[in-house]
Parts: structure tokens; C-alpha cells; sequence
């Protein structure tokens, strides 16, 4: 691959970046204005105020200014670097979203790291042992938890792990009444236990399924039945011809996963109450904070627009040949 083949590559993909965001904040605002939610209810919660107290409510929140002008405002401070202020938070949008996300980031890594690497072996197990009970046992778990949704798994681990049994605190990311800057490793690390549990098991079924087909259609080639002939057999044929050809197909997959990793993080983390991303989305959904709201959604189609990118990039590090004409054409 070229210079000129790269920079081309990369210029591609940053032109579909700002279209991407551009045709995702136009619609996310239209939507949102579409909203019967009225911000200025939200934010009185019933209190009684007066009508030039209520006016400027208005003022400060939006309420009766033309679309338009509310989407040419926004854009052009999206271009200065600037999300505006969050109506519930009363920070700036960006910081909001920092603080956040380092939460949501360690149970989306982890589930990420967990899923990609059980559901990758149970595949190879069980494409490997094709009509074996253990096969069928990989097929009704990868079917059932596929079926089932992220929220409803959670509620489920978390009535058998926390309430039932009482291993793990039933939520939140740290003990009630004690500040994030005074809990201890262990007051964190066992919050995020079930969460991330839950995130895994949902996240792993479709790995492992594809995993499984994959390695079955490899299993099955004439190359590996020629290998069969030499005497190779056993795991050492799985690992010598199989592996190395599915492994390209799983990764990809993996990475393409991060749009379901961050909408299932979204229902765990209102299940666990976990203090991440996608409990700030809900309540700034339900609360009408539009510039929290629609940073969070720009914030989402960034991550992932760049997971899809590492999907990309790491065809070159596991086999250069993938997409060669896609660098030089």
C-alpha cells in the first residue's frame, strides 16, 4: 500500500465522518423539537411562577423559536467547538459528557474484551464438536439470549446475584452517601461486577454463532480435508487451518458491535443504575435537556463511526491482502 493510497483512504473516511454528523444533528434536533416534552414544564416540576418569570424561561430554554434558526444556532456553535450548557447539570455539555462516559468506558471495555474473547471460544468449541451436546448447548444459549432483551437479562442477574444470593450491591456506582472521590477500589469494582456480566452474556451470542458458522465452513473446505489426509487432526488442525481463517470475519464483527455495545449499555445502566452515558441520555430525554441530549447522540455516532474505523484498519494488521484496492485504487 501507497502513501497516496492511505491519505486517499483516510480523506474518504473523513468526508463520510461530516456528512455523518452533519445529517445526524439536523435530524436529532428535528426530532427532538418534535417532542411534545415542553422543557419549561420539566423544569418547574408543577411550581407556580408568574407569567414574566414563565417568559423567560421560554427565552432561556428555546421554547417558540423557529427550528431553523434553533439549528443554524447550534451548528454554528458545534463548528466553534462549543455543545452549550446542560439544562439539567448546569455544565458544560462537553464536561458533562467526559465525566460520564469514564464511567460508561471501564463496563463497555471490559463487557467488550469479555464477549469478544468467550463468545470467540465457545464458536471455536463448538464448531468444532458440530452436533455434539455441547454444540447444541452453545445453539440454545446464543438463540435464547439473542431473543432476549439487554434490560430484561439485567433485571434477571440482578434479582439472582444481588437480591436472592446477596454477592453484589443491587446498583449505582458507589454506596449510598459516600461521594465518587471517597469510594475505594472495591466499592467500584463490585458495582460494576453485574453490569458487566450482563453486557457480556448479550454481547457474546453473536460471536460465538458466527464464530461457529465460520469455522464450520472452513472445516468442511478442501484444504482442510487435504489436511485431513496428511493426518492432521484434533485441535491442532482447528488452530493450524481454521483459526487463522475466521479470526479476520470475528474481529470485524467485534468491532461493528460497538453501536449494540453502547445501546445495551444504555438499558443496563438505568437497570444497575449505574451513573454512565446512557443514563445521563435517558434523563436528559426525559427532561427535555436538548443540549445534553443531542451532544450525547453526536457523542454516540462518534464512537460509533470509529469503532467501524478500527473494523477497517485491523483487516490490514491481520491480513495486509484485505482491501489492498480500497488503499491504492
Amino acid at each position: 500500500m501507497n502513501r497516496k493510497g492511505i491519505i486517499k483512504f483516510f480523506s474518504y473516511k473523513l468526508l463520510r465522518f461530516i456528512i455523518l454528523m452533519i445529517a445526524v444533528a439536523i435530524f436529532s434536533f428535528i426530532l427532538l423539537d418534535l417532542s411534545p416534552i415542553n422543557p419549561v414544564t420539566v423544569y418547574l416540576k408543577g411550581a407556580a411562577v408568574s407569567e414574566a418569570q414563565r417568559t423567560i424561561l421560554n427565552q432561556y430554554f428555546g421554547v417558540g423559536v423557529p427550528l431553523h434558526i434553533k439549528i443554524y444556532h447550534w451548528l454554528l456553535n458545534l463548528i466553534q467547538g462549543d455543545l452549550g450548557t446542560s439544562l439539567i447539570y448546569r455544565a458544560p455539555v462537553i464536561d458533562v459528557i467526559t465525566q460520564k462516559f469514564i464511567a460508561s468506558l471501564a463496563l463497555m471495555t471490559l463487557s467488550w474484551i469479555f464477549s469478544g474473547i468467550i463468545g470467540f471460544a465457545l464458536g471455536v468449541v463448538a464448531g468444532k464438536n458440530k452436533g455434539s451436546w455441547i454444540d447444541k448447548a452453545v445453539k440454545v444459549y446464543c438463540y435464547a439470549i439473542q431473543s432476549a432483551p439487554s434490560f430484561w437479562v439485567g433485571m434477571l442477574i440482578l434479582m439472582v446475584f444481588a437480591v436472592y444470593l446477596g454477592l453484589f450491591p443491587i446498583g449505582f456506582g458507589v454506596p449510598i452517601g459516600v461521594s465518587s472521590t471517597d469510594a475505594s477500589f472495591m466499592d467500584w469494582a463490585s458495582r460494576l461486577v453485574l453490569p458487566t456480566l450482563t453486557l457480556s452474556l448479550v454481547g457474546l451470542a453473536p460471536i460465538a454463532m458466527y464464530t461457529r458458522n465460520e469455522l464450520i465452513q472452513v472445516l468442511s473446505s478442501d484444504y482442510v480435508l487435504f489436511a485431513k489426509s496428511r493426518g492432521e487432526k484434533g485441535w491442532n488442525l482447528v488452530k493450524n487451518h481454521g483459526i487463522r481463517n475466521i479470526l479476520l470475519p470475528a474481529v470485524t464483527l467485534q468491532f461493528l458491535s460497538f453501536s449494540e455495545l453502547f445501546g445495551g449499555a444504555v438499558l443496563v445502566e438505568q437497570v444497575f443504575s449505574y451513573p454512565g452515558i446512557g443514563q445521563t441520555a435517558v434523563a436528559a430525554g426525559l427532561q427535555s435537556d436538548v443540549p445534553l441530549f443531542l451532544g450525547i447522540v453526536l457523542f454516540s455516532a462518534v464512537f460509533v463511526f470509529v469503532g467501524n474505523l478500527l473494523a477497517d484498519i485491523s483487516y490490514y494488521f491481520i491480513d495486509p491482502r484485505i482491501k489492498e484496492n480500497e488503499f491504492n485504487d
